[in-house]
């Protein structure tokens, strides 16, 4: 998907390069979100509304897609022979129940994360994996891009079993990339979030918290 590969090259704003046991990418803060800006999403009728809220377990970032393709990213180098682990708590409080999810007319997430490796000069180079919190599918499927070949689906949640509950997934980005896309990295370059509706023209309501690498 072409305007996806733009989206989630230029929203790269912020370069850090941290090495450490645990890697938090984003605080969830207002100054954060201000730094970050919000990056629509080209062809999108509107963009998703990201505010900060807090909870007992810290900042949270909430997002509302109403018909709606906007998000945000950092790019952020990651050793990912030091932290391969990807860790996301998340929670869907409406969700997209019926779209076809591997479809380009239904391909929209309630919540996602790309992890992107820059592999050319170009942005339609780069290569993605997408970690979906699905509305239809099972955890544990995952498909091409119906748009790109370069960015693969990944479910590692589902409100077919979590809906309106937080959930924490963990997922090695290491052995992501070389079983998806057949690539041995040693550095991840960039980690964005984006929730989408624009296709079905749906509304959806999703939350973010405590996104960071590990070491397992």
């Amino acid at each position: 998907m072409l305007k996806i590969f733009y989206f989630i090259t230029t929203i790269l704003l912020l370069t850090n390069f941290v090495y450490a046991e645990n890697i938090k990418v984003f605080e969830f803060t207002e100054k954060e979100l201000s730094e970050l800006k919000v990056r629509k999403v080209r062809g999108a009728d509107n963009k998703t509304v990201y505010t900060i809220g807090s909870n007992e377990n810290g900042n949270f970032l909430k997002a509302v897609a109403d018909n709606a393709a906007s998000g945000l990213g950092k790019e952020i180098k990651i050793d990912l022979n030091k932290t391969p682990f990807i860790n996301i708590t998340w929670k869907i409080e409406q969700d997209l129940k019926g779209v076809i999810e591997d479809n380009k007319k239904g391909h929209d997430f309630a919540a996602r994360v790309f992890v992107i490796k820059k592999t050319g000069a170009t942005p339609l180079s780069n290569r993605a994996v997408n970690y979906v919190f699905s509305s239809n599918s099972n955890v544990g499927k995952n498909w091409t891009s119906p748009y790109t070949k370069k960015s693969i689906d990944n479910v590692l949640a589902s409100t077919k079993i979590n809906l309106n509950k937080w959930v924490t997934v963990k997922a090695n980005v290491k052995e992501d990339f070389k079983k998806f896309h057949d690539l041995d990295i040693n550095e991840l370059d960039g980690l964005a979030i984006m929730s989408d509706t624009d296709n079905s023209k749906m509304k959806s309501i999703a939350y973010y918290q405590n996104i960071f690498f590990s070491s397992n």
